[in-house]
């Protein structure tokens, strides 16, 4: 899968170079030579990473990294033929991923840009994967799957449809009350008749499966409420 990658660098030596391994290994390159170009491609493309020279006309690299950062997570390598300590510790502090100095082996530049990437990548994943859950004590609700895992035993619990509408909305807001017909909105849907026995019934079920790490609470002339013994 081909990456799409911007360059930003005023030196057009440099870009041809790395865009001449970058795009053998399939790889899109879009190319600027100075700052404002390059925040236009920021603003107008879903890239991939960032390689921006810090000594450009118009926006310096740290200027744009910092403009790049204000809307994005993006990786961002820095390139510069300065080597001191204070030009590479203020380019990480304002959100660079990576700082390679020239004259550089564009073999090496390549393999970073893979790396960053696919850390990136794989911390977006990770996130993604963070989303699809909610907890409570030892209880997670996996949104994906529609069960809860017991952490304390180990054991993943199937769901109901109606068992998982009511705990997502009760994982939504933990500590929060919850009224009868908000359980029966979430649950059964809007306008719907439902019986109170039905309601308890399904409290009753979901209760069961959650164990005693968590409870949900009948919380007099209110409601209901999910919170954690611990």
């Amino acid at each position: 899968m081909g990456y799409k990658i911007l360059i930003a660098d005023d030196e057009k030596e440099v870009i041809e170079l790395l865009r001449l391994y970058l795009e053998k290994d399939g790889h899109t390159v879009f190319a600027s030579y100075d700052g404002m170009s390059a925040l236009g491609v920021i603003s107008s493309t879903e890239l991939d990473i960032a390689l921006l020279d810090v000594m450009m006309p118009e926006l310096n690299g740290f200027q744009l990294l910092k403009k790049i950062r204000e809307k994005s997570n993006i990786p961002v390598l820095m390139l510069s033929a300065k080597t001191s300590s204070a030009d590479k510790i203020l380019g990480l502090d304002l959100g660079a991923d990576d700082y390679i100095t020239k004259p550089f082996d564009p073999l090496e530049v390549v393999a970073r840009i893979k790396s960053n990437i696919r850390r990136y990548k794989g911390d977006r994943k990770a996130k993604e994967i963070d989303e699809k859950t909610s907890e409570c004590g030892d209880i997670v609700l996996n949104t994906q799957k529609c069960t809860i895992l017991n952490r304390s035993t180990g054991e993943e619990i199937e769901l109901t449809s109606i068992e998982y509408k009511i705990l997502n909305l009760f994982f939504s807001s933990p500590n929060r009350v919850f009224t009868k017909n908000q359980l029966i909105s979430a649950g059964w849907g809007e306008n719907i008749f439902v019986e109170d026995n039905s309601v308890m019934v399904a409290l009753s079920k979901i209760r069961s499966k959650l164990g005693e790490s968590v409870v949900i609470k009948n919380i007099r002339g209110l409601g209901y409420r999910l919170e954690s013994k611990k």
